[in-house]
């Protein structure tokens, strides 16, 4: 299926890798694989308290913060990157040692991983109202819902709505997407893709 729905509500919840927290695993390919031998993960998780982050060697990692007021990251360069919902998505590597600290109680975050040298991925957050065009270049596109606002999807020659909290994931479904929004809308859009070898 080219179209698959991504709900937080009824997605697999898995520890950490650490142990220090629990994610939901909204998708991964290939189907069934585990944390060793993703190709690509995308996934969301509650963070209740400060700490470091789970280290995957040989993966690209991009973090948006959903809800909450916000999670500072001190980065191994000595770096400080301040994440709030709705703002900056930061990019970095697996094995990067990072410390999170939360700026003031829990935060929801999204999680975007690829496999470093077989995918690649970038994330854009989009901010509009009304109509506009948005161009699915991409061997899979992430469209996460993390406003208040329903977003209509029209791809594929269907309409997809896409709830605020949830996510569309769209396969090999290369082609313009019209969106659709009556209120200002929050869409963070992912394109992932396979490297050339």
């Amino acid at each position: 299926m080219p179209f698959t729905l991504l709900d937080p509500t009824t997605a697999l919840a898995m520890p950490w890798k650490n142990g220090g927290g629990t994610t939901l695993q909204l998708a991964i390919s290939p189907a069934g694989a585990g944390l060793e031998d993703f190709a690509w993960r995308i996934s969301s998780a509650q963070v209740a308290a400060d700490g470091a982050f789970s280290s995957f060697p040989g993966i690209d990692r991009s973090l948006a913060v959903l809800a909450g007021n916000g999670l500072r990251l001190q980065r191994e360069d000595g770096h400080v990157e301040t994440l709030h919902s709705a703002g900056a998505i930061a990019a970095f590597a697996g094995e990067e040692a990072i410390d999170a600290q939360l700026l003031d109680g829990p935060i929801t975050d999204l999680n975007l991983m690829t496999r470093r040298g077989l995918w690649t991925h970038q994330v854009q957050l989009l901010k509009w109202q009304g109509t506009r065009r948005l161009e699915n270049d991409a061997a899979v596109m992430l469209l996460w819902n993390g406003g208040q606002t329903a977003v209509d999807v029209n791809a594929g020659g269907a309409m997809h709505p896409l709830t605020a909290g949830n996510g569309l994931l769209i396969e090999n479904e290369p082609g313009q997407l019209h969106l659709h929004a009556h209120r200002p809308a929050l869409l963070y859009v992912a394109w992932l893709n396979p490297c050339a070898h």
